[in-house]
């Protein structure tokens, strides 16, 4: 098997191309052959439109899509430099600009229907936003992976705080199950009641809650043994993983998908893999994706696709700055698309991914990227 990459030279790219021999992929073309990838899909340079009030957006740590198929973005306004807050200040330091709130939620159009977040009575905002979630319910829940970050919170769509989970304060490790260890991706099963939890970049884990009451269930590890503190929180590394870092969840666990057949799917960030479970915490299986990356690791988040099969799982690979359409059964890597840069199509670390019932695809940037983008899939 091998793993093409599509290096994107023009803004409207299409953003899903066929692998092709000798490593040759002609920007803009599509994956045609009947079990491939469903479309392809054209980055929308005019998403979103612009927002109001001198707004601007900082790090997008989270995304994800509702029934309405409306797109809520997480935003870190602390992470705007001076120069990028401006008018903030007493006297003006410029025109622009002022922080968007941390929560904002969009068509699929681009308008901003609705803005709120941040610290209030009641509940611990995070030091450090992360992951954004909303269930089959429409509650909205919330992460942070701030140095005493160790809770999960839940509102309601207009920002009416519900439940928190955990706590804040010194961290602790994987044993402690009264807190989170600086969360990051979270998935809720509406059915049976429960929130599972990316934990994270202190912890080693997957945690799963009561999604009522937030009372402990169960909790496990790489390969579903139990959870360890072996070696400090490692973010990055010079090389790629060893074999005996394969044997634990690296720092960060990063995200938690549930598919529509009860498969649980974790990014093991700085692994280079995708660990499989059922929902008791049982290993199914692993896929190793770009497995030659080092840094901060190659799977940073995923959404399975809408068939109604998810026979496609979107992989957002930060460091690499791409996007990987990965088959569910087999794990090979069908297409990629993406690079780094700025320009409409482009990344720089893309850290989080979306899509709606349309199978349209959006995206959204940590580090200096601070923007967020939407990929139309074609017919």
């Amino acid at each position: 098997m091998e793993t093409h990459v599509a290096r994107s030279l023009h803004p409207l790219l299409f953003f899903s191309c066929l692998a092709v021999v000798a490593s040759l992929c002609v920007p803009s073309c599509s994956f045609a052959a009947a079990s491939g990838p469903p479309g392809t899909f054209k980055v929308d340079p005019s998403w979103p439109l612009p927002l109001p009030n001198n707004w601007i957006l900082g790090q997008v740590s989270g995304m994800t899509t509702d029934a309405e198929d409306h797109v809520w973005v997480l935003q870190r306004p602390l992470s705007l430099t001076d120069d990028e807050r401006g008018a903030t200040f007493n006297p003006p330091l410029s025109k622009c600009c002022a922080p968007a709130p941390p929560v904002l939620e969009f068509d699929t159009a681009g308008h901003l229907l609705n803005s709120w977040g941040g610290p209030g009575q009641g509940y611990d905002w995070p030091q450090n936003e992360h992951g954004i979630y909303i269930d089959a319910e429409g509650f909205v829940w919330i992460t942070g992976n701030g140095e005493q970050d160790g809770q999960v919170l839940k509102f309601k769509r207009d920002g009416t705080f519900v439940l928190q989970i955990g706590k804040v304060g010194p961290q602790t490790g994987d044993a402690d199950t009264t807190r989170l260890g600086q969360a990051a991706g979270l998935a809720v099963d509406v059915a049976a009641r429960e929130v599972y939890v990316a934990d994270g970049y202190f912890n080693h884990r997957v945690i799963v809650f009561d999604s009522q009451t937030g009372a402990f269930h169960r909790k496990w590890g790489a390969f579903g043994k139990s959870p360890d503190d072996a070696g400090k929180p490692n973010l990055r590394r010079t090389a790629p993983p060893t074999a005996e870092q394969l044997t634990h969840f690296g720092n960060p666990v990063h995200c938690v998908r549930i598919a529509n057949d009860g498969l649980v799917y974790v990014c093991d960030r700085l692994n280079d893999r995708i660990q499989i479970f059922n929902k008791d915490g049982t290993f199914v299986k692993e896929f190793v994706i770009e497995p030659a990356t080092a840094g901060n690791g190659s799977v940073w988040d995923i959404v399975f696709s809408r068939d109604p099969e998810q026979r496609w799982l979107y992989i957002a690979d930060g460091r690499n700055n791409q996007i990987l359409t990965v088959s569910r059964a087999s794990g090979e890597i069908r297409a990629t698309a993406g690079a780094p840069g700025r320009n409409a199509g482009h990344f720089h670390w893309v850290h989080d991914i979306a899509i709606d019932s349309s199978g349209n695809i959006y995206t959204g940037e940590v580090d200096t990227g601070k923007r967020i983008q939407k990929f139309v899939a074609q017919p």
